[in-house]
């Protein structure tokens, strides 16, 4: 009689367990796709963000090649590595904050003058731009 309720009880245990599992995996399942949906609607995001980069890229070798500078007198100039100044001029990464404003720096602009460059290039629309002025 002992052993037959707790033969019981672990029956019912192991069904409660395998039922939280379910409702655990169900859930995952929900997080996936709703993540999924998000993902597959965010091409635009991704496709703006890919020109930004490209722009970034160009923007980055020209002023470089204007200031007539190899990539190694960069790389030594500001403390990086040649390879990480070629992947910067070819939009497979981006440089960080304190990158960026050396960079500015070295090629004799502002920061805000370069990152205004990428944006106006990008297609994106200037702040005050497309809507009316009121008195």
């Amino acid at each position: 009689m002992k052993y037959q309720v707790f033969g019981i009880l672990w029956t019912v245990f192991n069904l409660a367990l395998m039922l939280v599992m379910g409702i655990v995996g169900i859930y995952l399942l929900w997080l996936v796709i709703k993540a999924l949906r998000v993902y597959i609607n965010s091409h635009e995001v991704r496709e703006e963000k890919k020109a930004t980069r490209k722009s970034l890229a160009e923007a980055l070798r020209e002023n470089r090649v204007r200031c007539k500078m190899t990539q190694e007198f960069v790389s030594e100039t500001i403390g990086v590595s040649r390879q990480a100044v070629s992947k910067w001029e070819n939009g497979t990464s981006d440089p960080n904050t304190s990158n960026l404003i050396a960079l500015a720096k070295l090629y004799g602009i502002s920061a805000e003058a370069l990152l205004k460059s990428v944006e106006h290039s990008a297609g994106t629309a200037k702040p005050n731009e497309g809507s009316e002025k009121t008195v």
